[in-house]
């Protein structure tokens, strides 16, 4: 089956709604195809429709695919689809020498090296030491955390669940709005007391209670909103708890990676209110690590920007990978 094949790797980022497929070759990344999950009963339909639909392009001898979950012995069962990524069926299914399956946090990780200044927004600090672990954290559906650490020319990304560990409180405001979101949710922690979607509607659920404040019901997308528009204070106080939290959490990560090359916020939040973050206490929560300030002062702080950054992780994945 290995007949016909070329250069070219197949690159997916599967999600539990979407996917999105592309062909690359040396350096050069093609179009991307975005596939509905609920269009097919499982992956290997999915990719042999797309690789149809590529026909001409020629078929590519390897594929490295992201995905929404954890991989375990290059397998992955979808959260929030029926799909099972499993990279050891894929590979004799349809012909492939070789298929990568990495979590999507992992493949951002990879990214990291390759981002461009017009792929980053700086929020602080100077230059990152060279060789030293890259830390890339998001809030977005949930929270993602992943180092990518370089050893005498070898790289190996670092898969995490720190998402889950439980949240910190700061000051005696934060511990009261934690205290109010315990009653709800029994353990509090990053991920669903504050950064990620559903964590920012509990914090400004959360900070109403404190408050005494009858606010109107929103989801991330609305608390954003009235945040950035100025109708609602405490939706403003909500993004400006978030990105308080942001800076401390990112703080704590990078004191536990040793991440002086930098630290990298990316996710589907953040890079919607890029301004918002840079005027906020994030950078200073960041810093403020007792004896440590002097440590994180010159760590730089970036906002990922760039739409695709997981299609360019993919494939510096793959070419540290070629086997």
């Amino acid at each position: 089956m290995s007949i016909g094949k070329t250069g070219k790797i197949l690159l997916a980022d599967i999600g539990g709604t979407n996917a999105r497929f592309a062909l690359s070759e040396g350096d050069k990344i093609g179009p991307i195809d975005y596939v509905k999950v609920a269009d097919f009963p499982t992956v290997g339909e999915a990719i042999a429709d797309v690789l149809a639909r590529r026909a001409g392009d020629g078929r590519p001898s390897r594929a490295v695919l992201a995905v929404a979950g954890p991989v375990t012995n290059n397998r992955c069962v979808m959260t929030n689809s029926p799909w099972i990524i499993d990279g050891n069926e894929l590979q004799p299914a349809l012909g492939f020498d070789r298929v990568h399956v990495l979590n999507d946090f992992e493949v951002v990780a990879w990214s990291l090296p390759a981002l461009q200044p017009a792929d980053l927004i700086p929020l602080g600090g100077q230059d990152g030491l060279a060789g030293e672990p890259l830390l890339v954290v998001g809030p977005g559906t949930g929270f993602g955390v992943s180092c990518l650490v370089e050893r005498h020319g070898a790289r190996l990304a670092v898969v995490t669940e720190a998402g889950h560990a439980t949240l910190p409180a700061e000051d005696e405001r934060e511990e009261r709005v934690i205290a109010s979101l315990r009653r709800r949710l029994g353990h509090v922690s990053i991920e669903r007391g504050a950064l990620s979607g559903s964590g920012l509607q509990s914090l400004y659920e959360a900070l109403g209670e404190v408050d005494g404040i009858q606010a109107p019901q929103r989801d991330a997308a609305g608390i954003t909103k009235a945040a950035l528009d100025g109708s609602c204070a405490l939706s403003r106080a909500t993004l400006d708890m978030f990105c308080a939290i942001l800076g401390s959490v990112a703080g704590n990560l990078t004191v536990t990676f040793g991440a002086r090359g930098g630290v990298y916020i990316a996710g589907g939040i953040a890079p919607r209110f890029p301004e918002f973050l840079a005027a906020s206490a994030f950078r200073t929560r960041f810093e403020a690590k007792g004896r440590f300030k002097d440590y994180l002062r010159n760590i730089p702080t970036r906002l990922v920007v760039k739409p695709d950054a997981s299609f360019l992780g993919l494939q510096v994945f793959a070419d540290h990978n070629p086997d």
